[in-house]
């Protein structure tokens, strides 16, 4: 019994201090969005640039692939992809190490041989809400992924959040839709006060309409969002810029698929 005793005090803080330190790294990790606009004719140069090296590379530097993406309507030749890190240090500290690779160097000079493949870049630093799912690097098919983003009205984005959290990623997957990942703007950025962007997943466009079609008409949403905005006293998302979707299909060489 003493001994099964001793062994429990030990344990007990080291169950404690375990526990502290993941939530301690969850924390501090953050995700990055960036989009890379391709100048005209030069996206599938750009996806074989990654398919081929870069993809590679930022695994070896630290950084961990999410997921990459192109709009189905694609009249700007985008590339939307997310990386993860275990800090911003971190984050900072690897594209260091990346951009001063030789591997990279001689990959960007071979791969732009006949000119730039990157016309423009968007970056955008994001930390994962407490409601949101760890992105798993699953393949499930021939599905369609949606990137919403939203815009709260001045002060609403605790309550938006609220709301997301208690009630609507529920509903999405009552629904059929599959929640991939729910990111505000770290403090400081831009958007950080206002913005959520979030990523589903749909089995085809189509779904996509009939399951948003279902969610909206569905008692307990219809209750959830009077609630919330009656609790706010008006919207939660500015009036028609509020909420922004792009309908995107993975790459081939996407973690998610």
């Amino acid at each position: 019994m003493k001994f099964c005793s001793t062994m429990l005090m030990i344990t007990l803080p080291l169950i404690a201090t375990q526990a502290a330190t993941q939530a301690g790294e969850k924390a501090e990790r953050v995700y990055e969005m960036r989009t890379y606009y391709a100048p005209a004719g030069r996206l599938d140069d750009l996806h074989a640039r990654f398919r081929n090296h870069t993809v590679k590379l930022f695994e070896k530097h630290g950084m961990t692939n999410v997921g990459y993406w192109v709009p189905i309507d694609n009249k700007d030749n985008k590339l939307v992809y997310v990386l993860a890190y275990p800090s911003r240090e971190a984050a900072k500290k690897s594209w260091a190490a990346f951009g001063a690779d030789p591997a990279w160097v001689a990959a960007r000079k071979e791969t732009e041989a006949k000119g730039s493949i990157v016309a423009k870049v968007e970056s955008l630093f994001l930390n994962a809400t407490d409601y949101s799912p760890e992105p798993k690097a699953t393949a499930t098919g021939d599905r369609i992924f949606e990137m919403r983003t939203y815009i709260a009205t001045p002060k609403n984005l605790d309550n938006l959040n609220a709301r997301f959290r208690n009630h609507t990623v529920k509903l999405f997957e009552k629904h059929g839709m599959t929640n991939i990942g729910y990111w505000v703007p770290v403090k400081g950025a831009k958007g950080a006060d206002d913005t959520l962007v979030y990523f589903l997943s749909h089995k085809s466009v189509d779904a996509a309409k009939q399951s948003f079609g279902a969610f909206r008409d569905d008692p307990a949403w219809k209750a959830a969002f009077k609630a919330s905005e009656e609790k706010a006293g008006g919207p939660l998302t500015m009036p028609k810029i509020g909420v922004k979707s792009v309908m995107m299909k993975a790459t081939d060489y996407s973690s998610i698929r």
